[in-house]
């Protein structure tokens, strides 16, 4: 489990990207780079990272469904996510 400090710094992130993604990308286009430096550091896409939304996990993290290996087999066990079974032959 990953400290709530964590959590919210990565939430805090991606309200930041996502503020600024319009601007970012006109700045880009015309090529002011100096307008670009500016920006809050924060806000650049690349500053992400893909974390488990439930605990908040950095590795091991599955994208299709946006957690971690660990809440994945625990869910898939408990039958919480649809279509997933485990596997026996």
């Amino acid at each position: 489990m990953a400290k709530e400090s964590i959590k919210a710094r990565q939430v805090k992130r991606e309200k930041l990207v996502a503020k600024f993604a319009e601007k970012r990308a006109a700045l880009k286009a015309a090529g002011d780079f100096d307008g670009l430096q500016k920006l809050p550091r924060n806000s650049s896409p690349v500053r992400l990272k893909n974390r488990c939304k439930i605990t908040g996990r950095p590795k091991g993290y599955i994208r299709d469904f946006g957690i971690c290996r660990n809440q994945f087999r625990e869910m898939a066990l408990m039958g919480k996510i649809p279509g997933v079974t485990k596997a026996s032959w």
